[in-house]
């Protein structure tokens, strides 16, 4: 490997290759947005909404699609590795601030990794003996490998598991949908004084159902990896979350027509009982589940590498780590260094209060990145390539602030 020759498909040395297509990027988003949680979250939005999960679930794309439009507006501006970084260091000529952003992310995914990890090797276990820490060490040296493969490679396998698991939820929505619709006629299906808190809970759904949004954040970084990123970029972002609207709102109306919200709350497996008393078999949607979280764990690791890499070319961190082969054109340095952090968190520490420190983490950087887009008039200059309206950035700033707060009162 060498970050000093040329290699295959141009590009100046040591760069990243542009192979990604708006087709490729939005599965790869679909891949991290649409992760496992929509499995167990929808039980829990049904507990506090009822039959109007699903307009939890749109409340909350509203208000991470206000980051996002941040995000979109940003990336367009700096289609660059490392985004959030570079966000951050544009807006306020802070390069300890933009490089602690940058570990940050880095950090929220290694975690995020190695929590799927984790789960994989414990579920694992329960069908095959297998001994944890080689189990897990050999897990994630098979997805860093596929990680350095080369970019193309690695976003295909993660794509091909993505459309097994939109199918996987189309099956679950296309079995439930004949019950749900006769039973959405009925006296008193969307009837917002028979919730506990009335109209209240659907926004306590919007609470919970904000996580199982976050996801497109990790697109922006490897925007120097798409061709014709500034266009390409924030309409993939735009994309990602209509469609993982579409596919939660249409999961969550079917789910609490077809089953009771109490009896969708108090089940570990919410979806397969909707699909169990839809007459379907709800055995293999377990195993869709598992194999969404590998997915999501392959995506999160390419999307460290390429922060990393990113801080390393701009002089934040070790040039070794923005080292690139020479025939994958990936950052392979960056990619075992993730790899080696994501099977130390898997193996030294229990990851319950980690994984909760993930998405606080998550919802911080969310609102530093808005503000950056208020600081820079994101989407709001003569030549940006993306215009968006002025109060967006604004409102994901006190979304994320605010999600931020409470988050942080019940953890206490």
């Amino acid at each position: 490997m060498s970050a000093g020759r040329p290699a295959r498909g141009g590009g100046a040395p040591g760069s990243l290759e542009r192979r990604l297509g708006p087709v490729a990027l939005v599965l790869y988003g679909l891949g991290t947005t649409v992760g496992a949680g929509i499995y167990a979250l929808t039980g829990e939005v049904a507990r506090v909404a009822g039959a109007w999960a699903f307009a939890s679930f749109a409340l909350a794309a509203l208000l991470a699609g206000a980051s996002a439009a941040s995000f979109a507006a940003l990336s367009a501006r700096f289609p660059r590795a490392a985004a959030e970084a570079v966000f951050v260091r544009e807006a306020f000529a802070r390069p300890r601030l933009a490089t602690a952003v940058g570990l940050a992310m880095v950090g929220t995914a290694s975690l995020s990794a190695a929590t799927v990890g984790n789960a994989f090797v414990g579920y694992l276990g329960e069908i095959v003996a297998v001994p944890r820490a080689p189990a897990l060490v050999a897990l994630v040296a098979a997805l860093a490998g596929l990680a350095a493969w080369g970019v193309r490679e690695s976003v295909a396998a993660a794509s091909i598991v993505t459309v097994v698991e939109v199918a996987g939820l189309a099956l679950v929505v296309a079995a439930a949908a004949p019950e749900a619709i006769a039973r959405a006629g009925a006296p008193g299906a969307f009837d917002l004084a028979a919730l506990p808190a009335g109209a209240g809970g659907v926004f306590a759904g919007a609470f919970l159902a904000f996580y199982a949004f976050l996801g497109f954040e990790d697109m922006v970084n490897v925007a120097e990896e798409v061709r014709d990123a500034p266009r390409v970029v924030p309409r993939a972002i735009a994309a990602t979350l209509a469609a993982t609207l579409a596919i939660y709102a249409a999961v969550a109306l079917c789910a609490v027509l077809v089953v009771p919200p109490a009896e969708l709350a108090a089940s570990e497996a919410p979806l397969a009982l909707v699909l169990e008393q839809s007459g379907g078999d709800p055995r293999w949607l377990g195993a869709i589940g598992v194999v969404a979280m590998l997915n999501g764990a392959l995506i999160q690791i390419i999307m460290a590498s390429r922060v990393l890499f990113g801080l390393a070319r701009d002089g934040e961190i070790p040039a070794v780590f923005g080292r690139v082969a020479r025939r994958t054109r990936t950052p392979v340095v960056a990619t075992g260094a993730v790899a080696v952090a994501v099977a130390t968190l898997a193996l030294a520490f229990p990851l319950a209060r980690l994984a909760e420190a993930t998405s606080l983490v998550t919802l911080a950087v969310f609102a530093v990145v808005d503000a950056a887009a208020i600081r820079l008039r994101a989407g709001r200059e003569p030549g940006d390539p993306l215009r968006i309206p002025r109060a967006l950035p604004w409102i994901g700033l006190v979304s994320s602030a605010g999600f931020l707060v409470a988050r942080l009162v019940l953890a206490v």
